[in-house]
């Protein structure tokens, strides 16, 4: 999920339909975003170091406590979110737990507010934040991207996985939605800080005065999609596995349609404190360890989002 950078973010390139086409949404049907309560499931992908390859590759800190404390906003399906059990699930839960084999730890999830995951990092009550962030030179540079003033100091990403931005209306309610610019006139919801924020941001600035677009922002894209299902908006926007999942789920599969096509594909990133490059080199390597043995693209077909799949890690991609 990028502050206004935080996607779940900041603007990327652009590139139409990229990640994948509806055929991705049924997949997701296989299975199944604060405060600041943690997972202790199953998911946390607790390992034995002495078995672990890669754990030597930690920092002693880490590797003497057996965790990692991972921010995220917990309310973002089929990212990361809550089953019916309240057990932390999804993409990203997955992928930690196979990283957590490699490393020799425990990735520990604690559920925050979105916009607010960097300052956590910034102040050490998370070792990093892995929440469907977008990867983008605002956030690597500490940037504000509405003011381009500098806020933080940035943070350095262990790039993952692909995603583009996403518009979904009422089931049989399009109003001829098609792109952005179809949005003046109209009322969009969406989760703040995020890249859908940034590009409705930018297209209200080029409507008509006569066709004004209205923008409403929650802390968590449930809520935009409650609002949205209630007649409360003409639209919703968000990262296009989330748009897609809310499609073939909400109400059976009843409630939101997809319109148009995605844009702005860009690469969701691992975010670490620039002085933290052991614990960086680190994430790479379990990553790029888990591509190569096959766990990465099995968790990828277990959510149905093959088509985001990167062939290995990198880090600070986003451009």
């Amino acid at each position: 999920m990028t502050a206004s950078s935080t996607r779940r973010t900041t603007a990327a390139h652009s590139r139409p339909a990229a990640v994948g086409a509806i055929a991705v949404a049924g997949a997701l049907l296989l299975t199944g975003c604060g405060d600041q309560t943690q997972n202790n499931g199953s998911d946390g992908g607790t390992a034995a170091t002495s078995s672990a390859p890669l754990a030597d590759m930690l920092p002693q800190t880490i590797r003497d406590e057996g965790v990692i404390k991972v921010g995220s906003d917990i309310a973002y399906a089929p990212v990361e979110f809550k089953d019916s059990s309240g057990r932390t699930v999804g993409i990203d839960p997955d992928l930690a737990a196979a990283m957590g084999k490699q490393l020799g730890v425990e990735f520990r999830f604690q559920n925050g507010t979105f916009d607010t995951l960097l300052t956590g990092l910034r102040s050490k009550r998370y070792h990093i934040a892995m929440s469907a962030m977008t990867d983008s030179p605002e956030r690597q540079k500490g940037i504000d991207p509405n003011t381009g003033k500098k806020v933080g100091e940035g943070v350095d990403f262990v790039d993952y996985f692909t995603a583009g931005v996403s518009i979904y209306t009422r089931k049989g309610d399009d109003q001829g939605i098609r792109t952005w610019s179809d949005l003046c006139g109209k009322k969009v919801v969406l989760q703040r800080g995020t890249v859908s924020e940034d590009l409705a941001k930018a297209e209200a600035e080029k409507c008509p005065k006569d066709k004004k677009l209205s923008i409403e922002a929650f802390d968590n894209d449930q809520q935009a999609q409650t609002r949205l299902r209630a007649g409360g908006a003409d639209a919703g926007s968000s990262d296009f596995p989330v748009a897609a999942y809310a499609v073939k789920t909400s109400g059976g599969g009843n409630d939101f349609q997809l319109v148009g096509e995605q844009v702005e594909a860009a690469p969701y990133g691992i975010a670490v404190a620039k002085d933290q490059t052991r614990l960086r080199d680190a994430l790479k390597a379990a990553l790029d360890a888990i591509i190569d043995n096959g766990e990465y693209d099995k968790i990828l077909r277990k959510w149905g989002v093959v088509d985001g799949a990167v062939k290995e890690a990198t880090i600070n991609g986003g451009a």
